[in-house]
């Protein structure tokens, strides 16, 4: 029994050894956009400011949109990993990259119509629409590398690599806040230099990556994508990844959904409710950080097991990481209960929007306490590659979602529109559990 407990902390251990570093490198990445907001805003020009932010929205709905490339890798490399099957993880990485950088050239041979699309749908002056097009035009050409370090970052993760993981963000902010700050501060290139500062980092960053990533494997992809060909291109093997993928991006463009209909019903009750619907999903948000990290660490644990046929290695990871993940919500909901308003009063000056905000700032606190065992389940699905699923998990709670939110807000207003969100997420935590079992059927030999 000491032996068990000893073992059981020494596991428990390690889960957080492997999260921690995915959670400094998720917590990381708003300095970009904040580095940008500065560097502008120094310019003293609001339209320039404007132009970042509207042009920051179309890259991230679109990369968001590609995500699965990251979830797609990292589970079929874990399994790869799982079995011991080197050969199989080079021949996944390289065939993924290449289906990124393919992605990748189709948006820049897009951009014209993508460009013409977002300033259609975008609301703005004709000078900011000029901006977000020369803003545009110019980060569009990283999209092949952006989608590319997709593809090395789910095999880092994959692989178990996650410290690397964070030097890799680490890498990305400092070259990007380094040249923003001197194109636009010292150069005076403003909006441009902004664009063409991301771009490089991003360019920097995928050689940075794939450097990192070829030492740890030991093979240079470009040789081995020629004397691979045949295998890499092996239209089953690039179907299957491709249904995989497909599935992933209609479950995330399902929850993009959701928190769009959540903003859009905040519109309605007015700009104060809206307001300070936002800064309660800023808390929501930064608890993710911390949930996701231990969602990837158990999509890297869930593909192994799968990999090494291993049930018993399996149970005891996800109830380990379940209980961690759990004492985290837990902790982070009591954060947001304890330090919620002082955090409201430091977002905004606007007493209406104030006042509002901690009207429903326990609602916040009680969906992050309740989401956790949705993202361990997203963990789960991604490293079993179980994509049907979960794109199916995501359409029924969606739909479940604007059904009770419609009759919810009809009788309770905002207050109802908060009940709903956290029956959402609730809800399609009990559906991807109903489907757990298709994942263990997947350990069995």
């Amino acid at each position: 029994m000491h032996q068990n407990k000893i073992g059981k902390l020494q596991n428990h251990k390690q889960i957080i050894k492997l999260a921690f570093p995915i959670i400094l490198a998720n917590a990381a990445t708003p300095l970009l956009g904040l580095a940008d907001t500065f560097a502008i805003g120094q310019t003293g020009i609001a339209t320039h400011l404007g132009a970042i932010a509207l042009g920051s929205l179309i890259f991230n709905f679109v990369y968001w949109g590609f995500g699965f490339l990251r979830m797609g890798t990292t589970g079929f490399v874990a399994q790869a990993n799982g079995a011991d099957n080197e050969y199989l993880v080079k021949l996944i990485l390289t065939r993924s990259m290449f289906i990124g950088f393919v992605i990748g050239m189709v948006l820049v041979l897009l951009q014209s119509f993508i460009s013409s699309f977002a300033m259609y749908v975008l609301d703005g002056s004709e000078e900011l629409k000029i901006l977000v097009k020369d803003f545009f035009g110019i980060r569009i050409w990283g999209a092949p590398a952006t989608l590319i370090t997709y593809s090395l970052l789910g095999a880092l993760i994959g692989l178990g690599k996650t410290k690397k993981i964070l030097w890799i963000q680490l890498f990305l902010n400092g070259v990007n806040i380094s040249l923003n700050l001197f194109f636009v501060l010292q150069l005076q290139w403003g909006v441009k230099g902004v664009a063409l500062g991301t771009l490089i980092a991003e360019c920097a960053t995928v050689l940075f990556a794939w450097f990192i990533l070829q030492k740890e494997l030991g093979f240079n992809v470009l040789s081995f994508f020629v004397a691979a060909k045949k295998e890499v291109l092996n239209r089953d093997s690039l179907w299957k990844m491709m249904s995989v993928n497909t599935d992933i991006m209609l479950r995330t463009l399902a929850l993009l959904g959701g928190f769009a209909w959540f903003a859009n019903q905040g519109a309605k009750f007015g700009d104060t409710t809206l307001a300070a619907n936002h800064i309660l999903l800023q808390f929501v948000s930064l608890s993710a950080f911390f949930l996701d990290g231990y969602a990837y660490v158990l999509e890297m644990f869930t593909g192994k097991a799968i990999g090494k046929k291993d049930p018993v290695y399996f149970e005891r990871q996800f109830k380990d990481s379940n209980q961690i993940a759990a004492v985290t919500a837990l902790l982070l909901a009591l954060l947001i209960v304890i330090c919620g308003h002082s955090g409201i009063y430091f977002l905004t000056k606007d007493e209406g929007v104030r006042q509002v905000a901690n009207q429903y700032v326990y609602f916040s606190s009680v969906y992050v306490l309740c989401s956790f065992f949705a993202f361990q389940l997203d963990g789960v699905f991604i490293g079993a590659t179980k994509s049907k699923e979960m794109r199916n998990a995501s359409l029924i709670s969606l739909f479940c979602f604007l059904i009770s939110g419609y009759i919810l807000v009809h009788f309770f207003g905002n207050t109802g529109l908060w009940l709903a969100f956290i029956t959402y997420v609730l809800i399609r935590a009990v559906v991807l559990y109903v489907y757990l079992p298709a994942v263990k059927n997947s350990l069995k030999s």
